[in-house]
């Protein structure tokens, strides 16, 4: 009699862990939204920062403080956006992409309404100097790169362009608004706008914000699955001890010193300054706003070609010519403003539009030659020199313009430094060898 034997029942497979299911793949991949939201912040960012060049006169004739003064207070708003970037990574690293967005928008838009009942000068100074300062800088250029670098793989180049263009499209959006209600409503209504436009983007970054694709179970966009990194608690330090072993290099300095110079020749000296001077000359504050709403138009043209040139063209040779080609447009500047807006006005505006931030892509190229792995960080305070150039013309524009009566001194210094900046562009020089990591250095 035959012996049957019972085959054993199949082994039921493991179930997979919920962090793990990425077979069945969303329609639009999740780094989109992100991305968008991403985008959205960046663009109610850009509110907050197109209001200082408009607060000038209007703070000056009611209260009667000084032009140097009301710089002073967007100086220390510049330079605090700019000394914050190199840790905001860390920050993010730390504590999370939400968290720090999301409570950096809430200091912005509380430290906006509160200027709305100042009554003396250190108030402005600490509202929209400290306050709007620390939060903007918390939201700078590491928060575009944190979210492209965690969320994509593919496409990171077209992500990382289009949340750059988002920062000249919300000046776009915000600056005619602005400029509108400064000049009907008076600039309360203004700064409550911008409190409002950094309030209401919180509950969209704590909503759909993530702060790594595994939170969602999925893969980056064009990559592989990977487990969310524990939090990093020494990247502060390694950022200060990059920067530390950075100075002993020549290049460093030139990189910050012409940064410097292009943060003092557009954030410090247009942005802020170029509305109060056209109105000096009798053009109404709305026109002027206008006339730099579309430099922020050409500046998203100029950026993408500036990087389409830096792939084919040496990027020191490339710096030389952007600085010496923005001297040359400021010293024509002062035969230029006027009460109306006419054509060759036009043709600066343009023109300047597309140098703006054409600086960008070469310099980040030339910290990459130079510090490899590491150059992001050095990029982070070549960064902050930008704005604390910016923060010297602020103050600066403002102290010539009480003493001289006219903004026209301010014009020809900035076009001499550009000059000195195409100088020290053509200094840099090549690595001859691959370049290090300064942090193991």
């Amino acid at each position: 009699m035959a012996q049957t034997t019972e085959s054993p029942a199949p082994a039921t497979p493991a179930p997979e862990p919920p962090a793990r299911r990425t077979s069945r793949a969303p329609r639009v991949h999740r780094a989109w939204f992100v991305a968008a939201v991403t985008f959205v912040t960046i663009i109610g960012a850009a509110a907050f920062a197109s209001l200082p060049g408009l607060l000038i006169e209007p703070l000056h004739e009611e209260f009667d403080w000084s032009r140097g003064t009301i710089g002073f207070a967007v100086s220390v708003n510049l330079a605090l956006y700019g000394l914050t970037a190199p840790f905001a990574a860390a920050l993010m690293d730390r504590f999370g992409i939400r968290r720090v967005v999301a409570l950096a928008l809430t200091v912005i838009s509380v430290g906006s309404v509160l200027t709305v009942w100042m009554t003396a000068a250190w108030q402005l100074v600490l509202y929209w100097g400290v306050l709007v300062g620390l939060g903007s800088g918390s939201m700078a250029l590491a928060f575009a790169a944190t979210v492209t670098n965690r969320w994509f793989v593919a496409r990171r180049g077209l992500v990382t362009g289009i949340l750059t263009a988002a920062g000249a499209s919300g000046q776009l959006v915000f600056l005619p608004l602005l400029s509108w209600l400064v000049e009907h409503h008076g600039w309360r209504p203004a700064a409550v706008t911008v409190s409002l436009a950094a309030l209401a983007v919180v509950p969209f970054v704590w909503l759909l914000l993530r702060d790594h694709p595994a939170d969602t179970g999925l893969a980056p966009y064009g990559g592989e699955y990977a487990e969310k990194p524990a939090p990093v608690t020494g990247a502060a330090r390694r950022a200060v001890t990059v920067l530390l072993k950075a100075a002993r290099t020549g290049p460093f300095w030139l990189l910050a010193g012409t940064f410097a110079i292009c943060g003092a020749s557009t954030n410090g000296l247009v942005k802020t300054h170029f509305v109060p001077a056209a109105h000096d000359h009798g053009m109404p504050v709305t026109a002027a706003a206008g006339l730099l709403a579309v430099i922020g138009v050409f500046d998203v043209v100029g950026t993408i070609a500036s990087g389409w040139f830096t792939d084919r063209f040496e990027a020191r040779r490339l710096l030389a010519v952007y600085y010496a080609l923005r001297g040359v447009s400021l010293l024509f500047l002062p035969m230029l403003l006027a009460p109306t807006v006419h054509p060759p006005m036009l043709f600066f505006i343009v023109f300047y539009g597309l140098d703006w931030v054409a600086t960008v892509p070469p310099t980040i190229a030339l910290c990459r030659e130079h510090y490899g792995e590491d150059s992001a960080i050095v990029f982070g305070w070549v960064l902050a020199s930008h704005q604390v150039g910016a923060a010297l013309v602020a103050f600066g524009g403002g102290v010539a313009r009480d003493l001289f009566g006219s903004y026209d001194v301010v014009w020809y210094a900035s076009g001499a430094l550009c000059a000195a900046a195409a100088l020290m562009a053509l200094v840099i020089r090549r690595p001859r060898t691959e370049a290090p990591s300064l942090a193991g250095a």
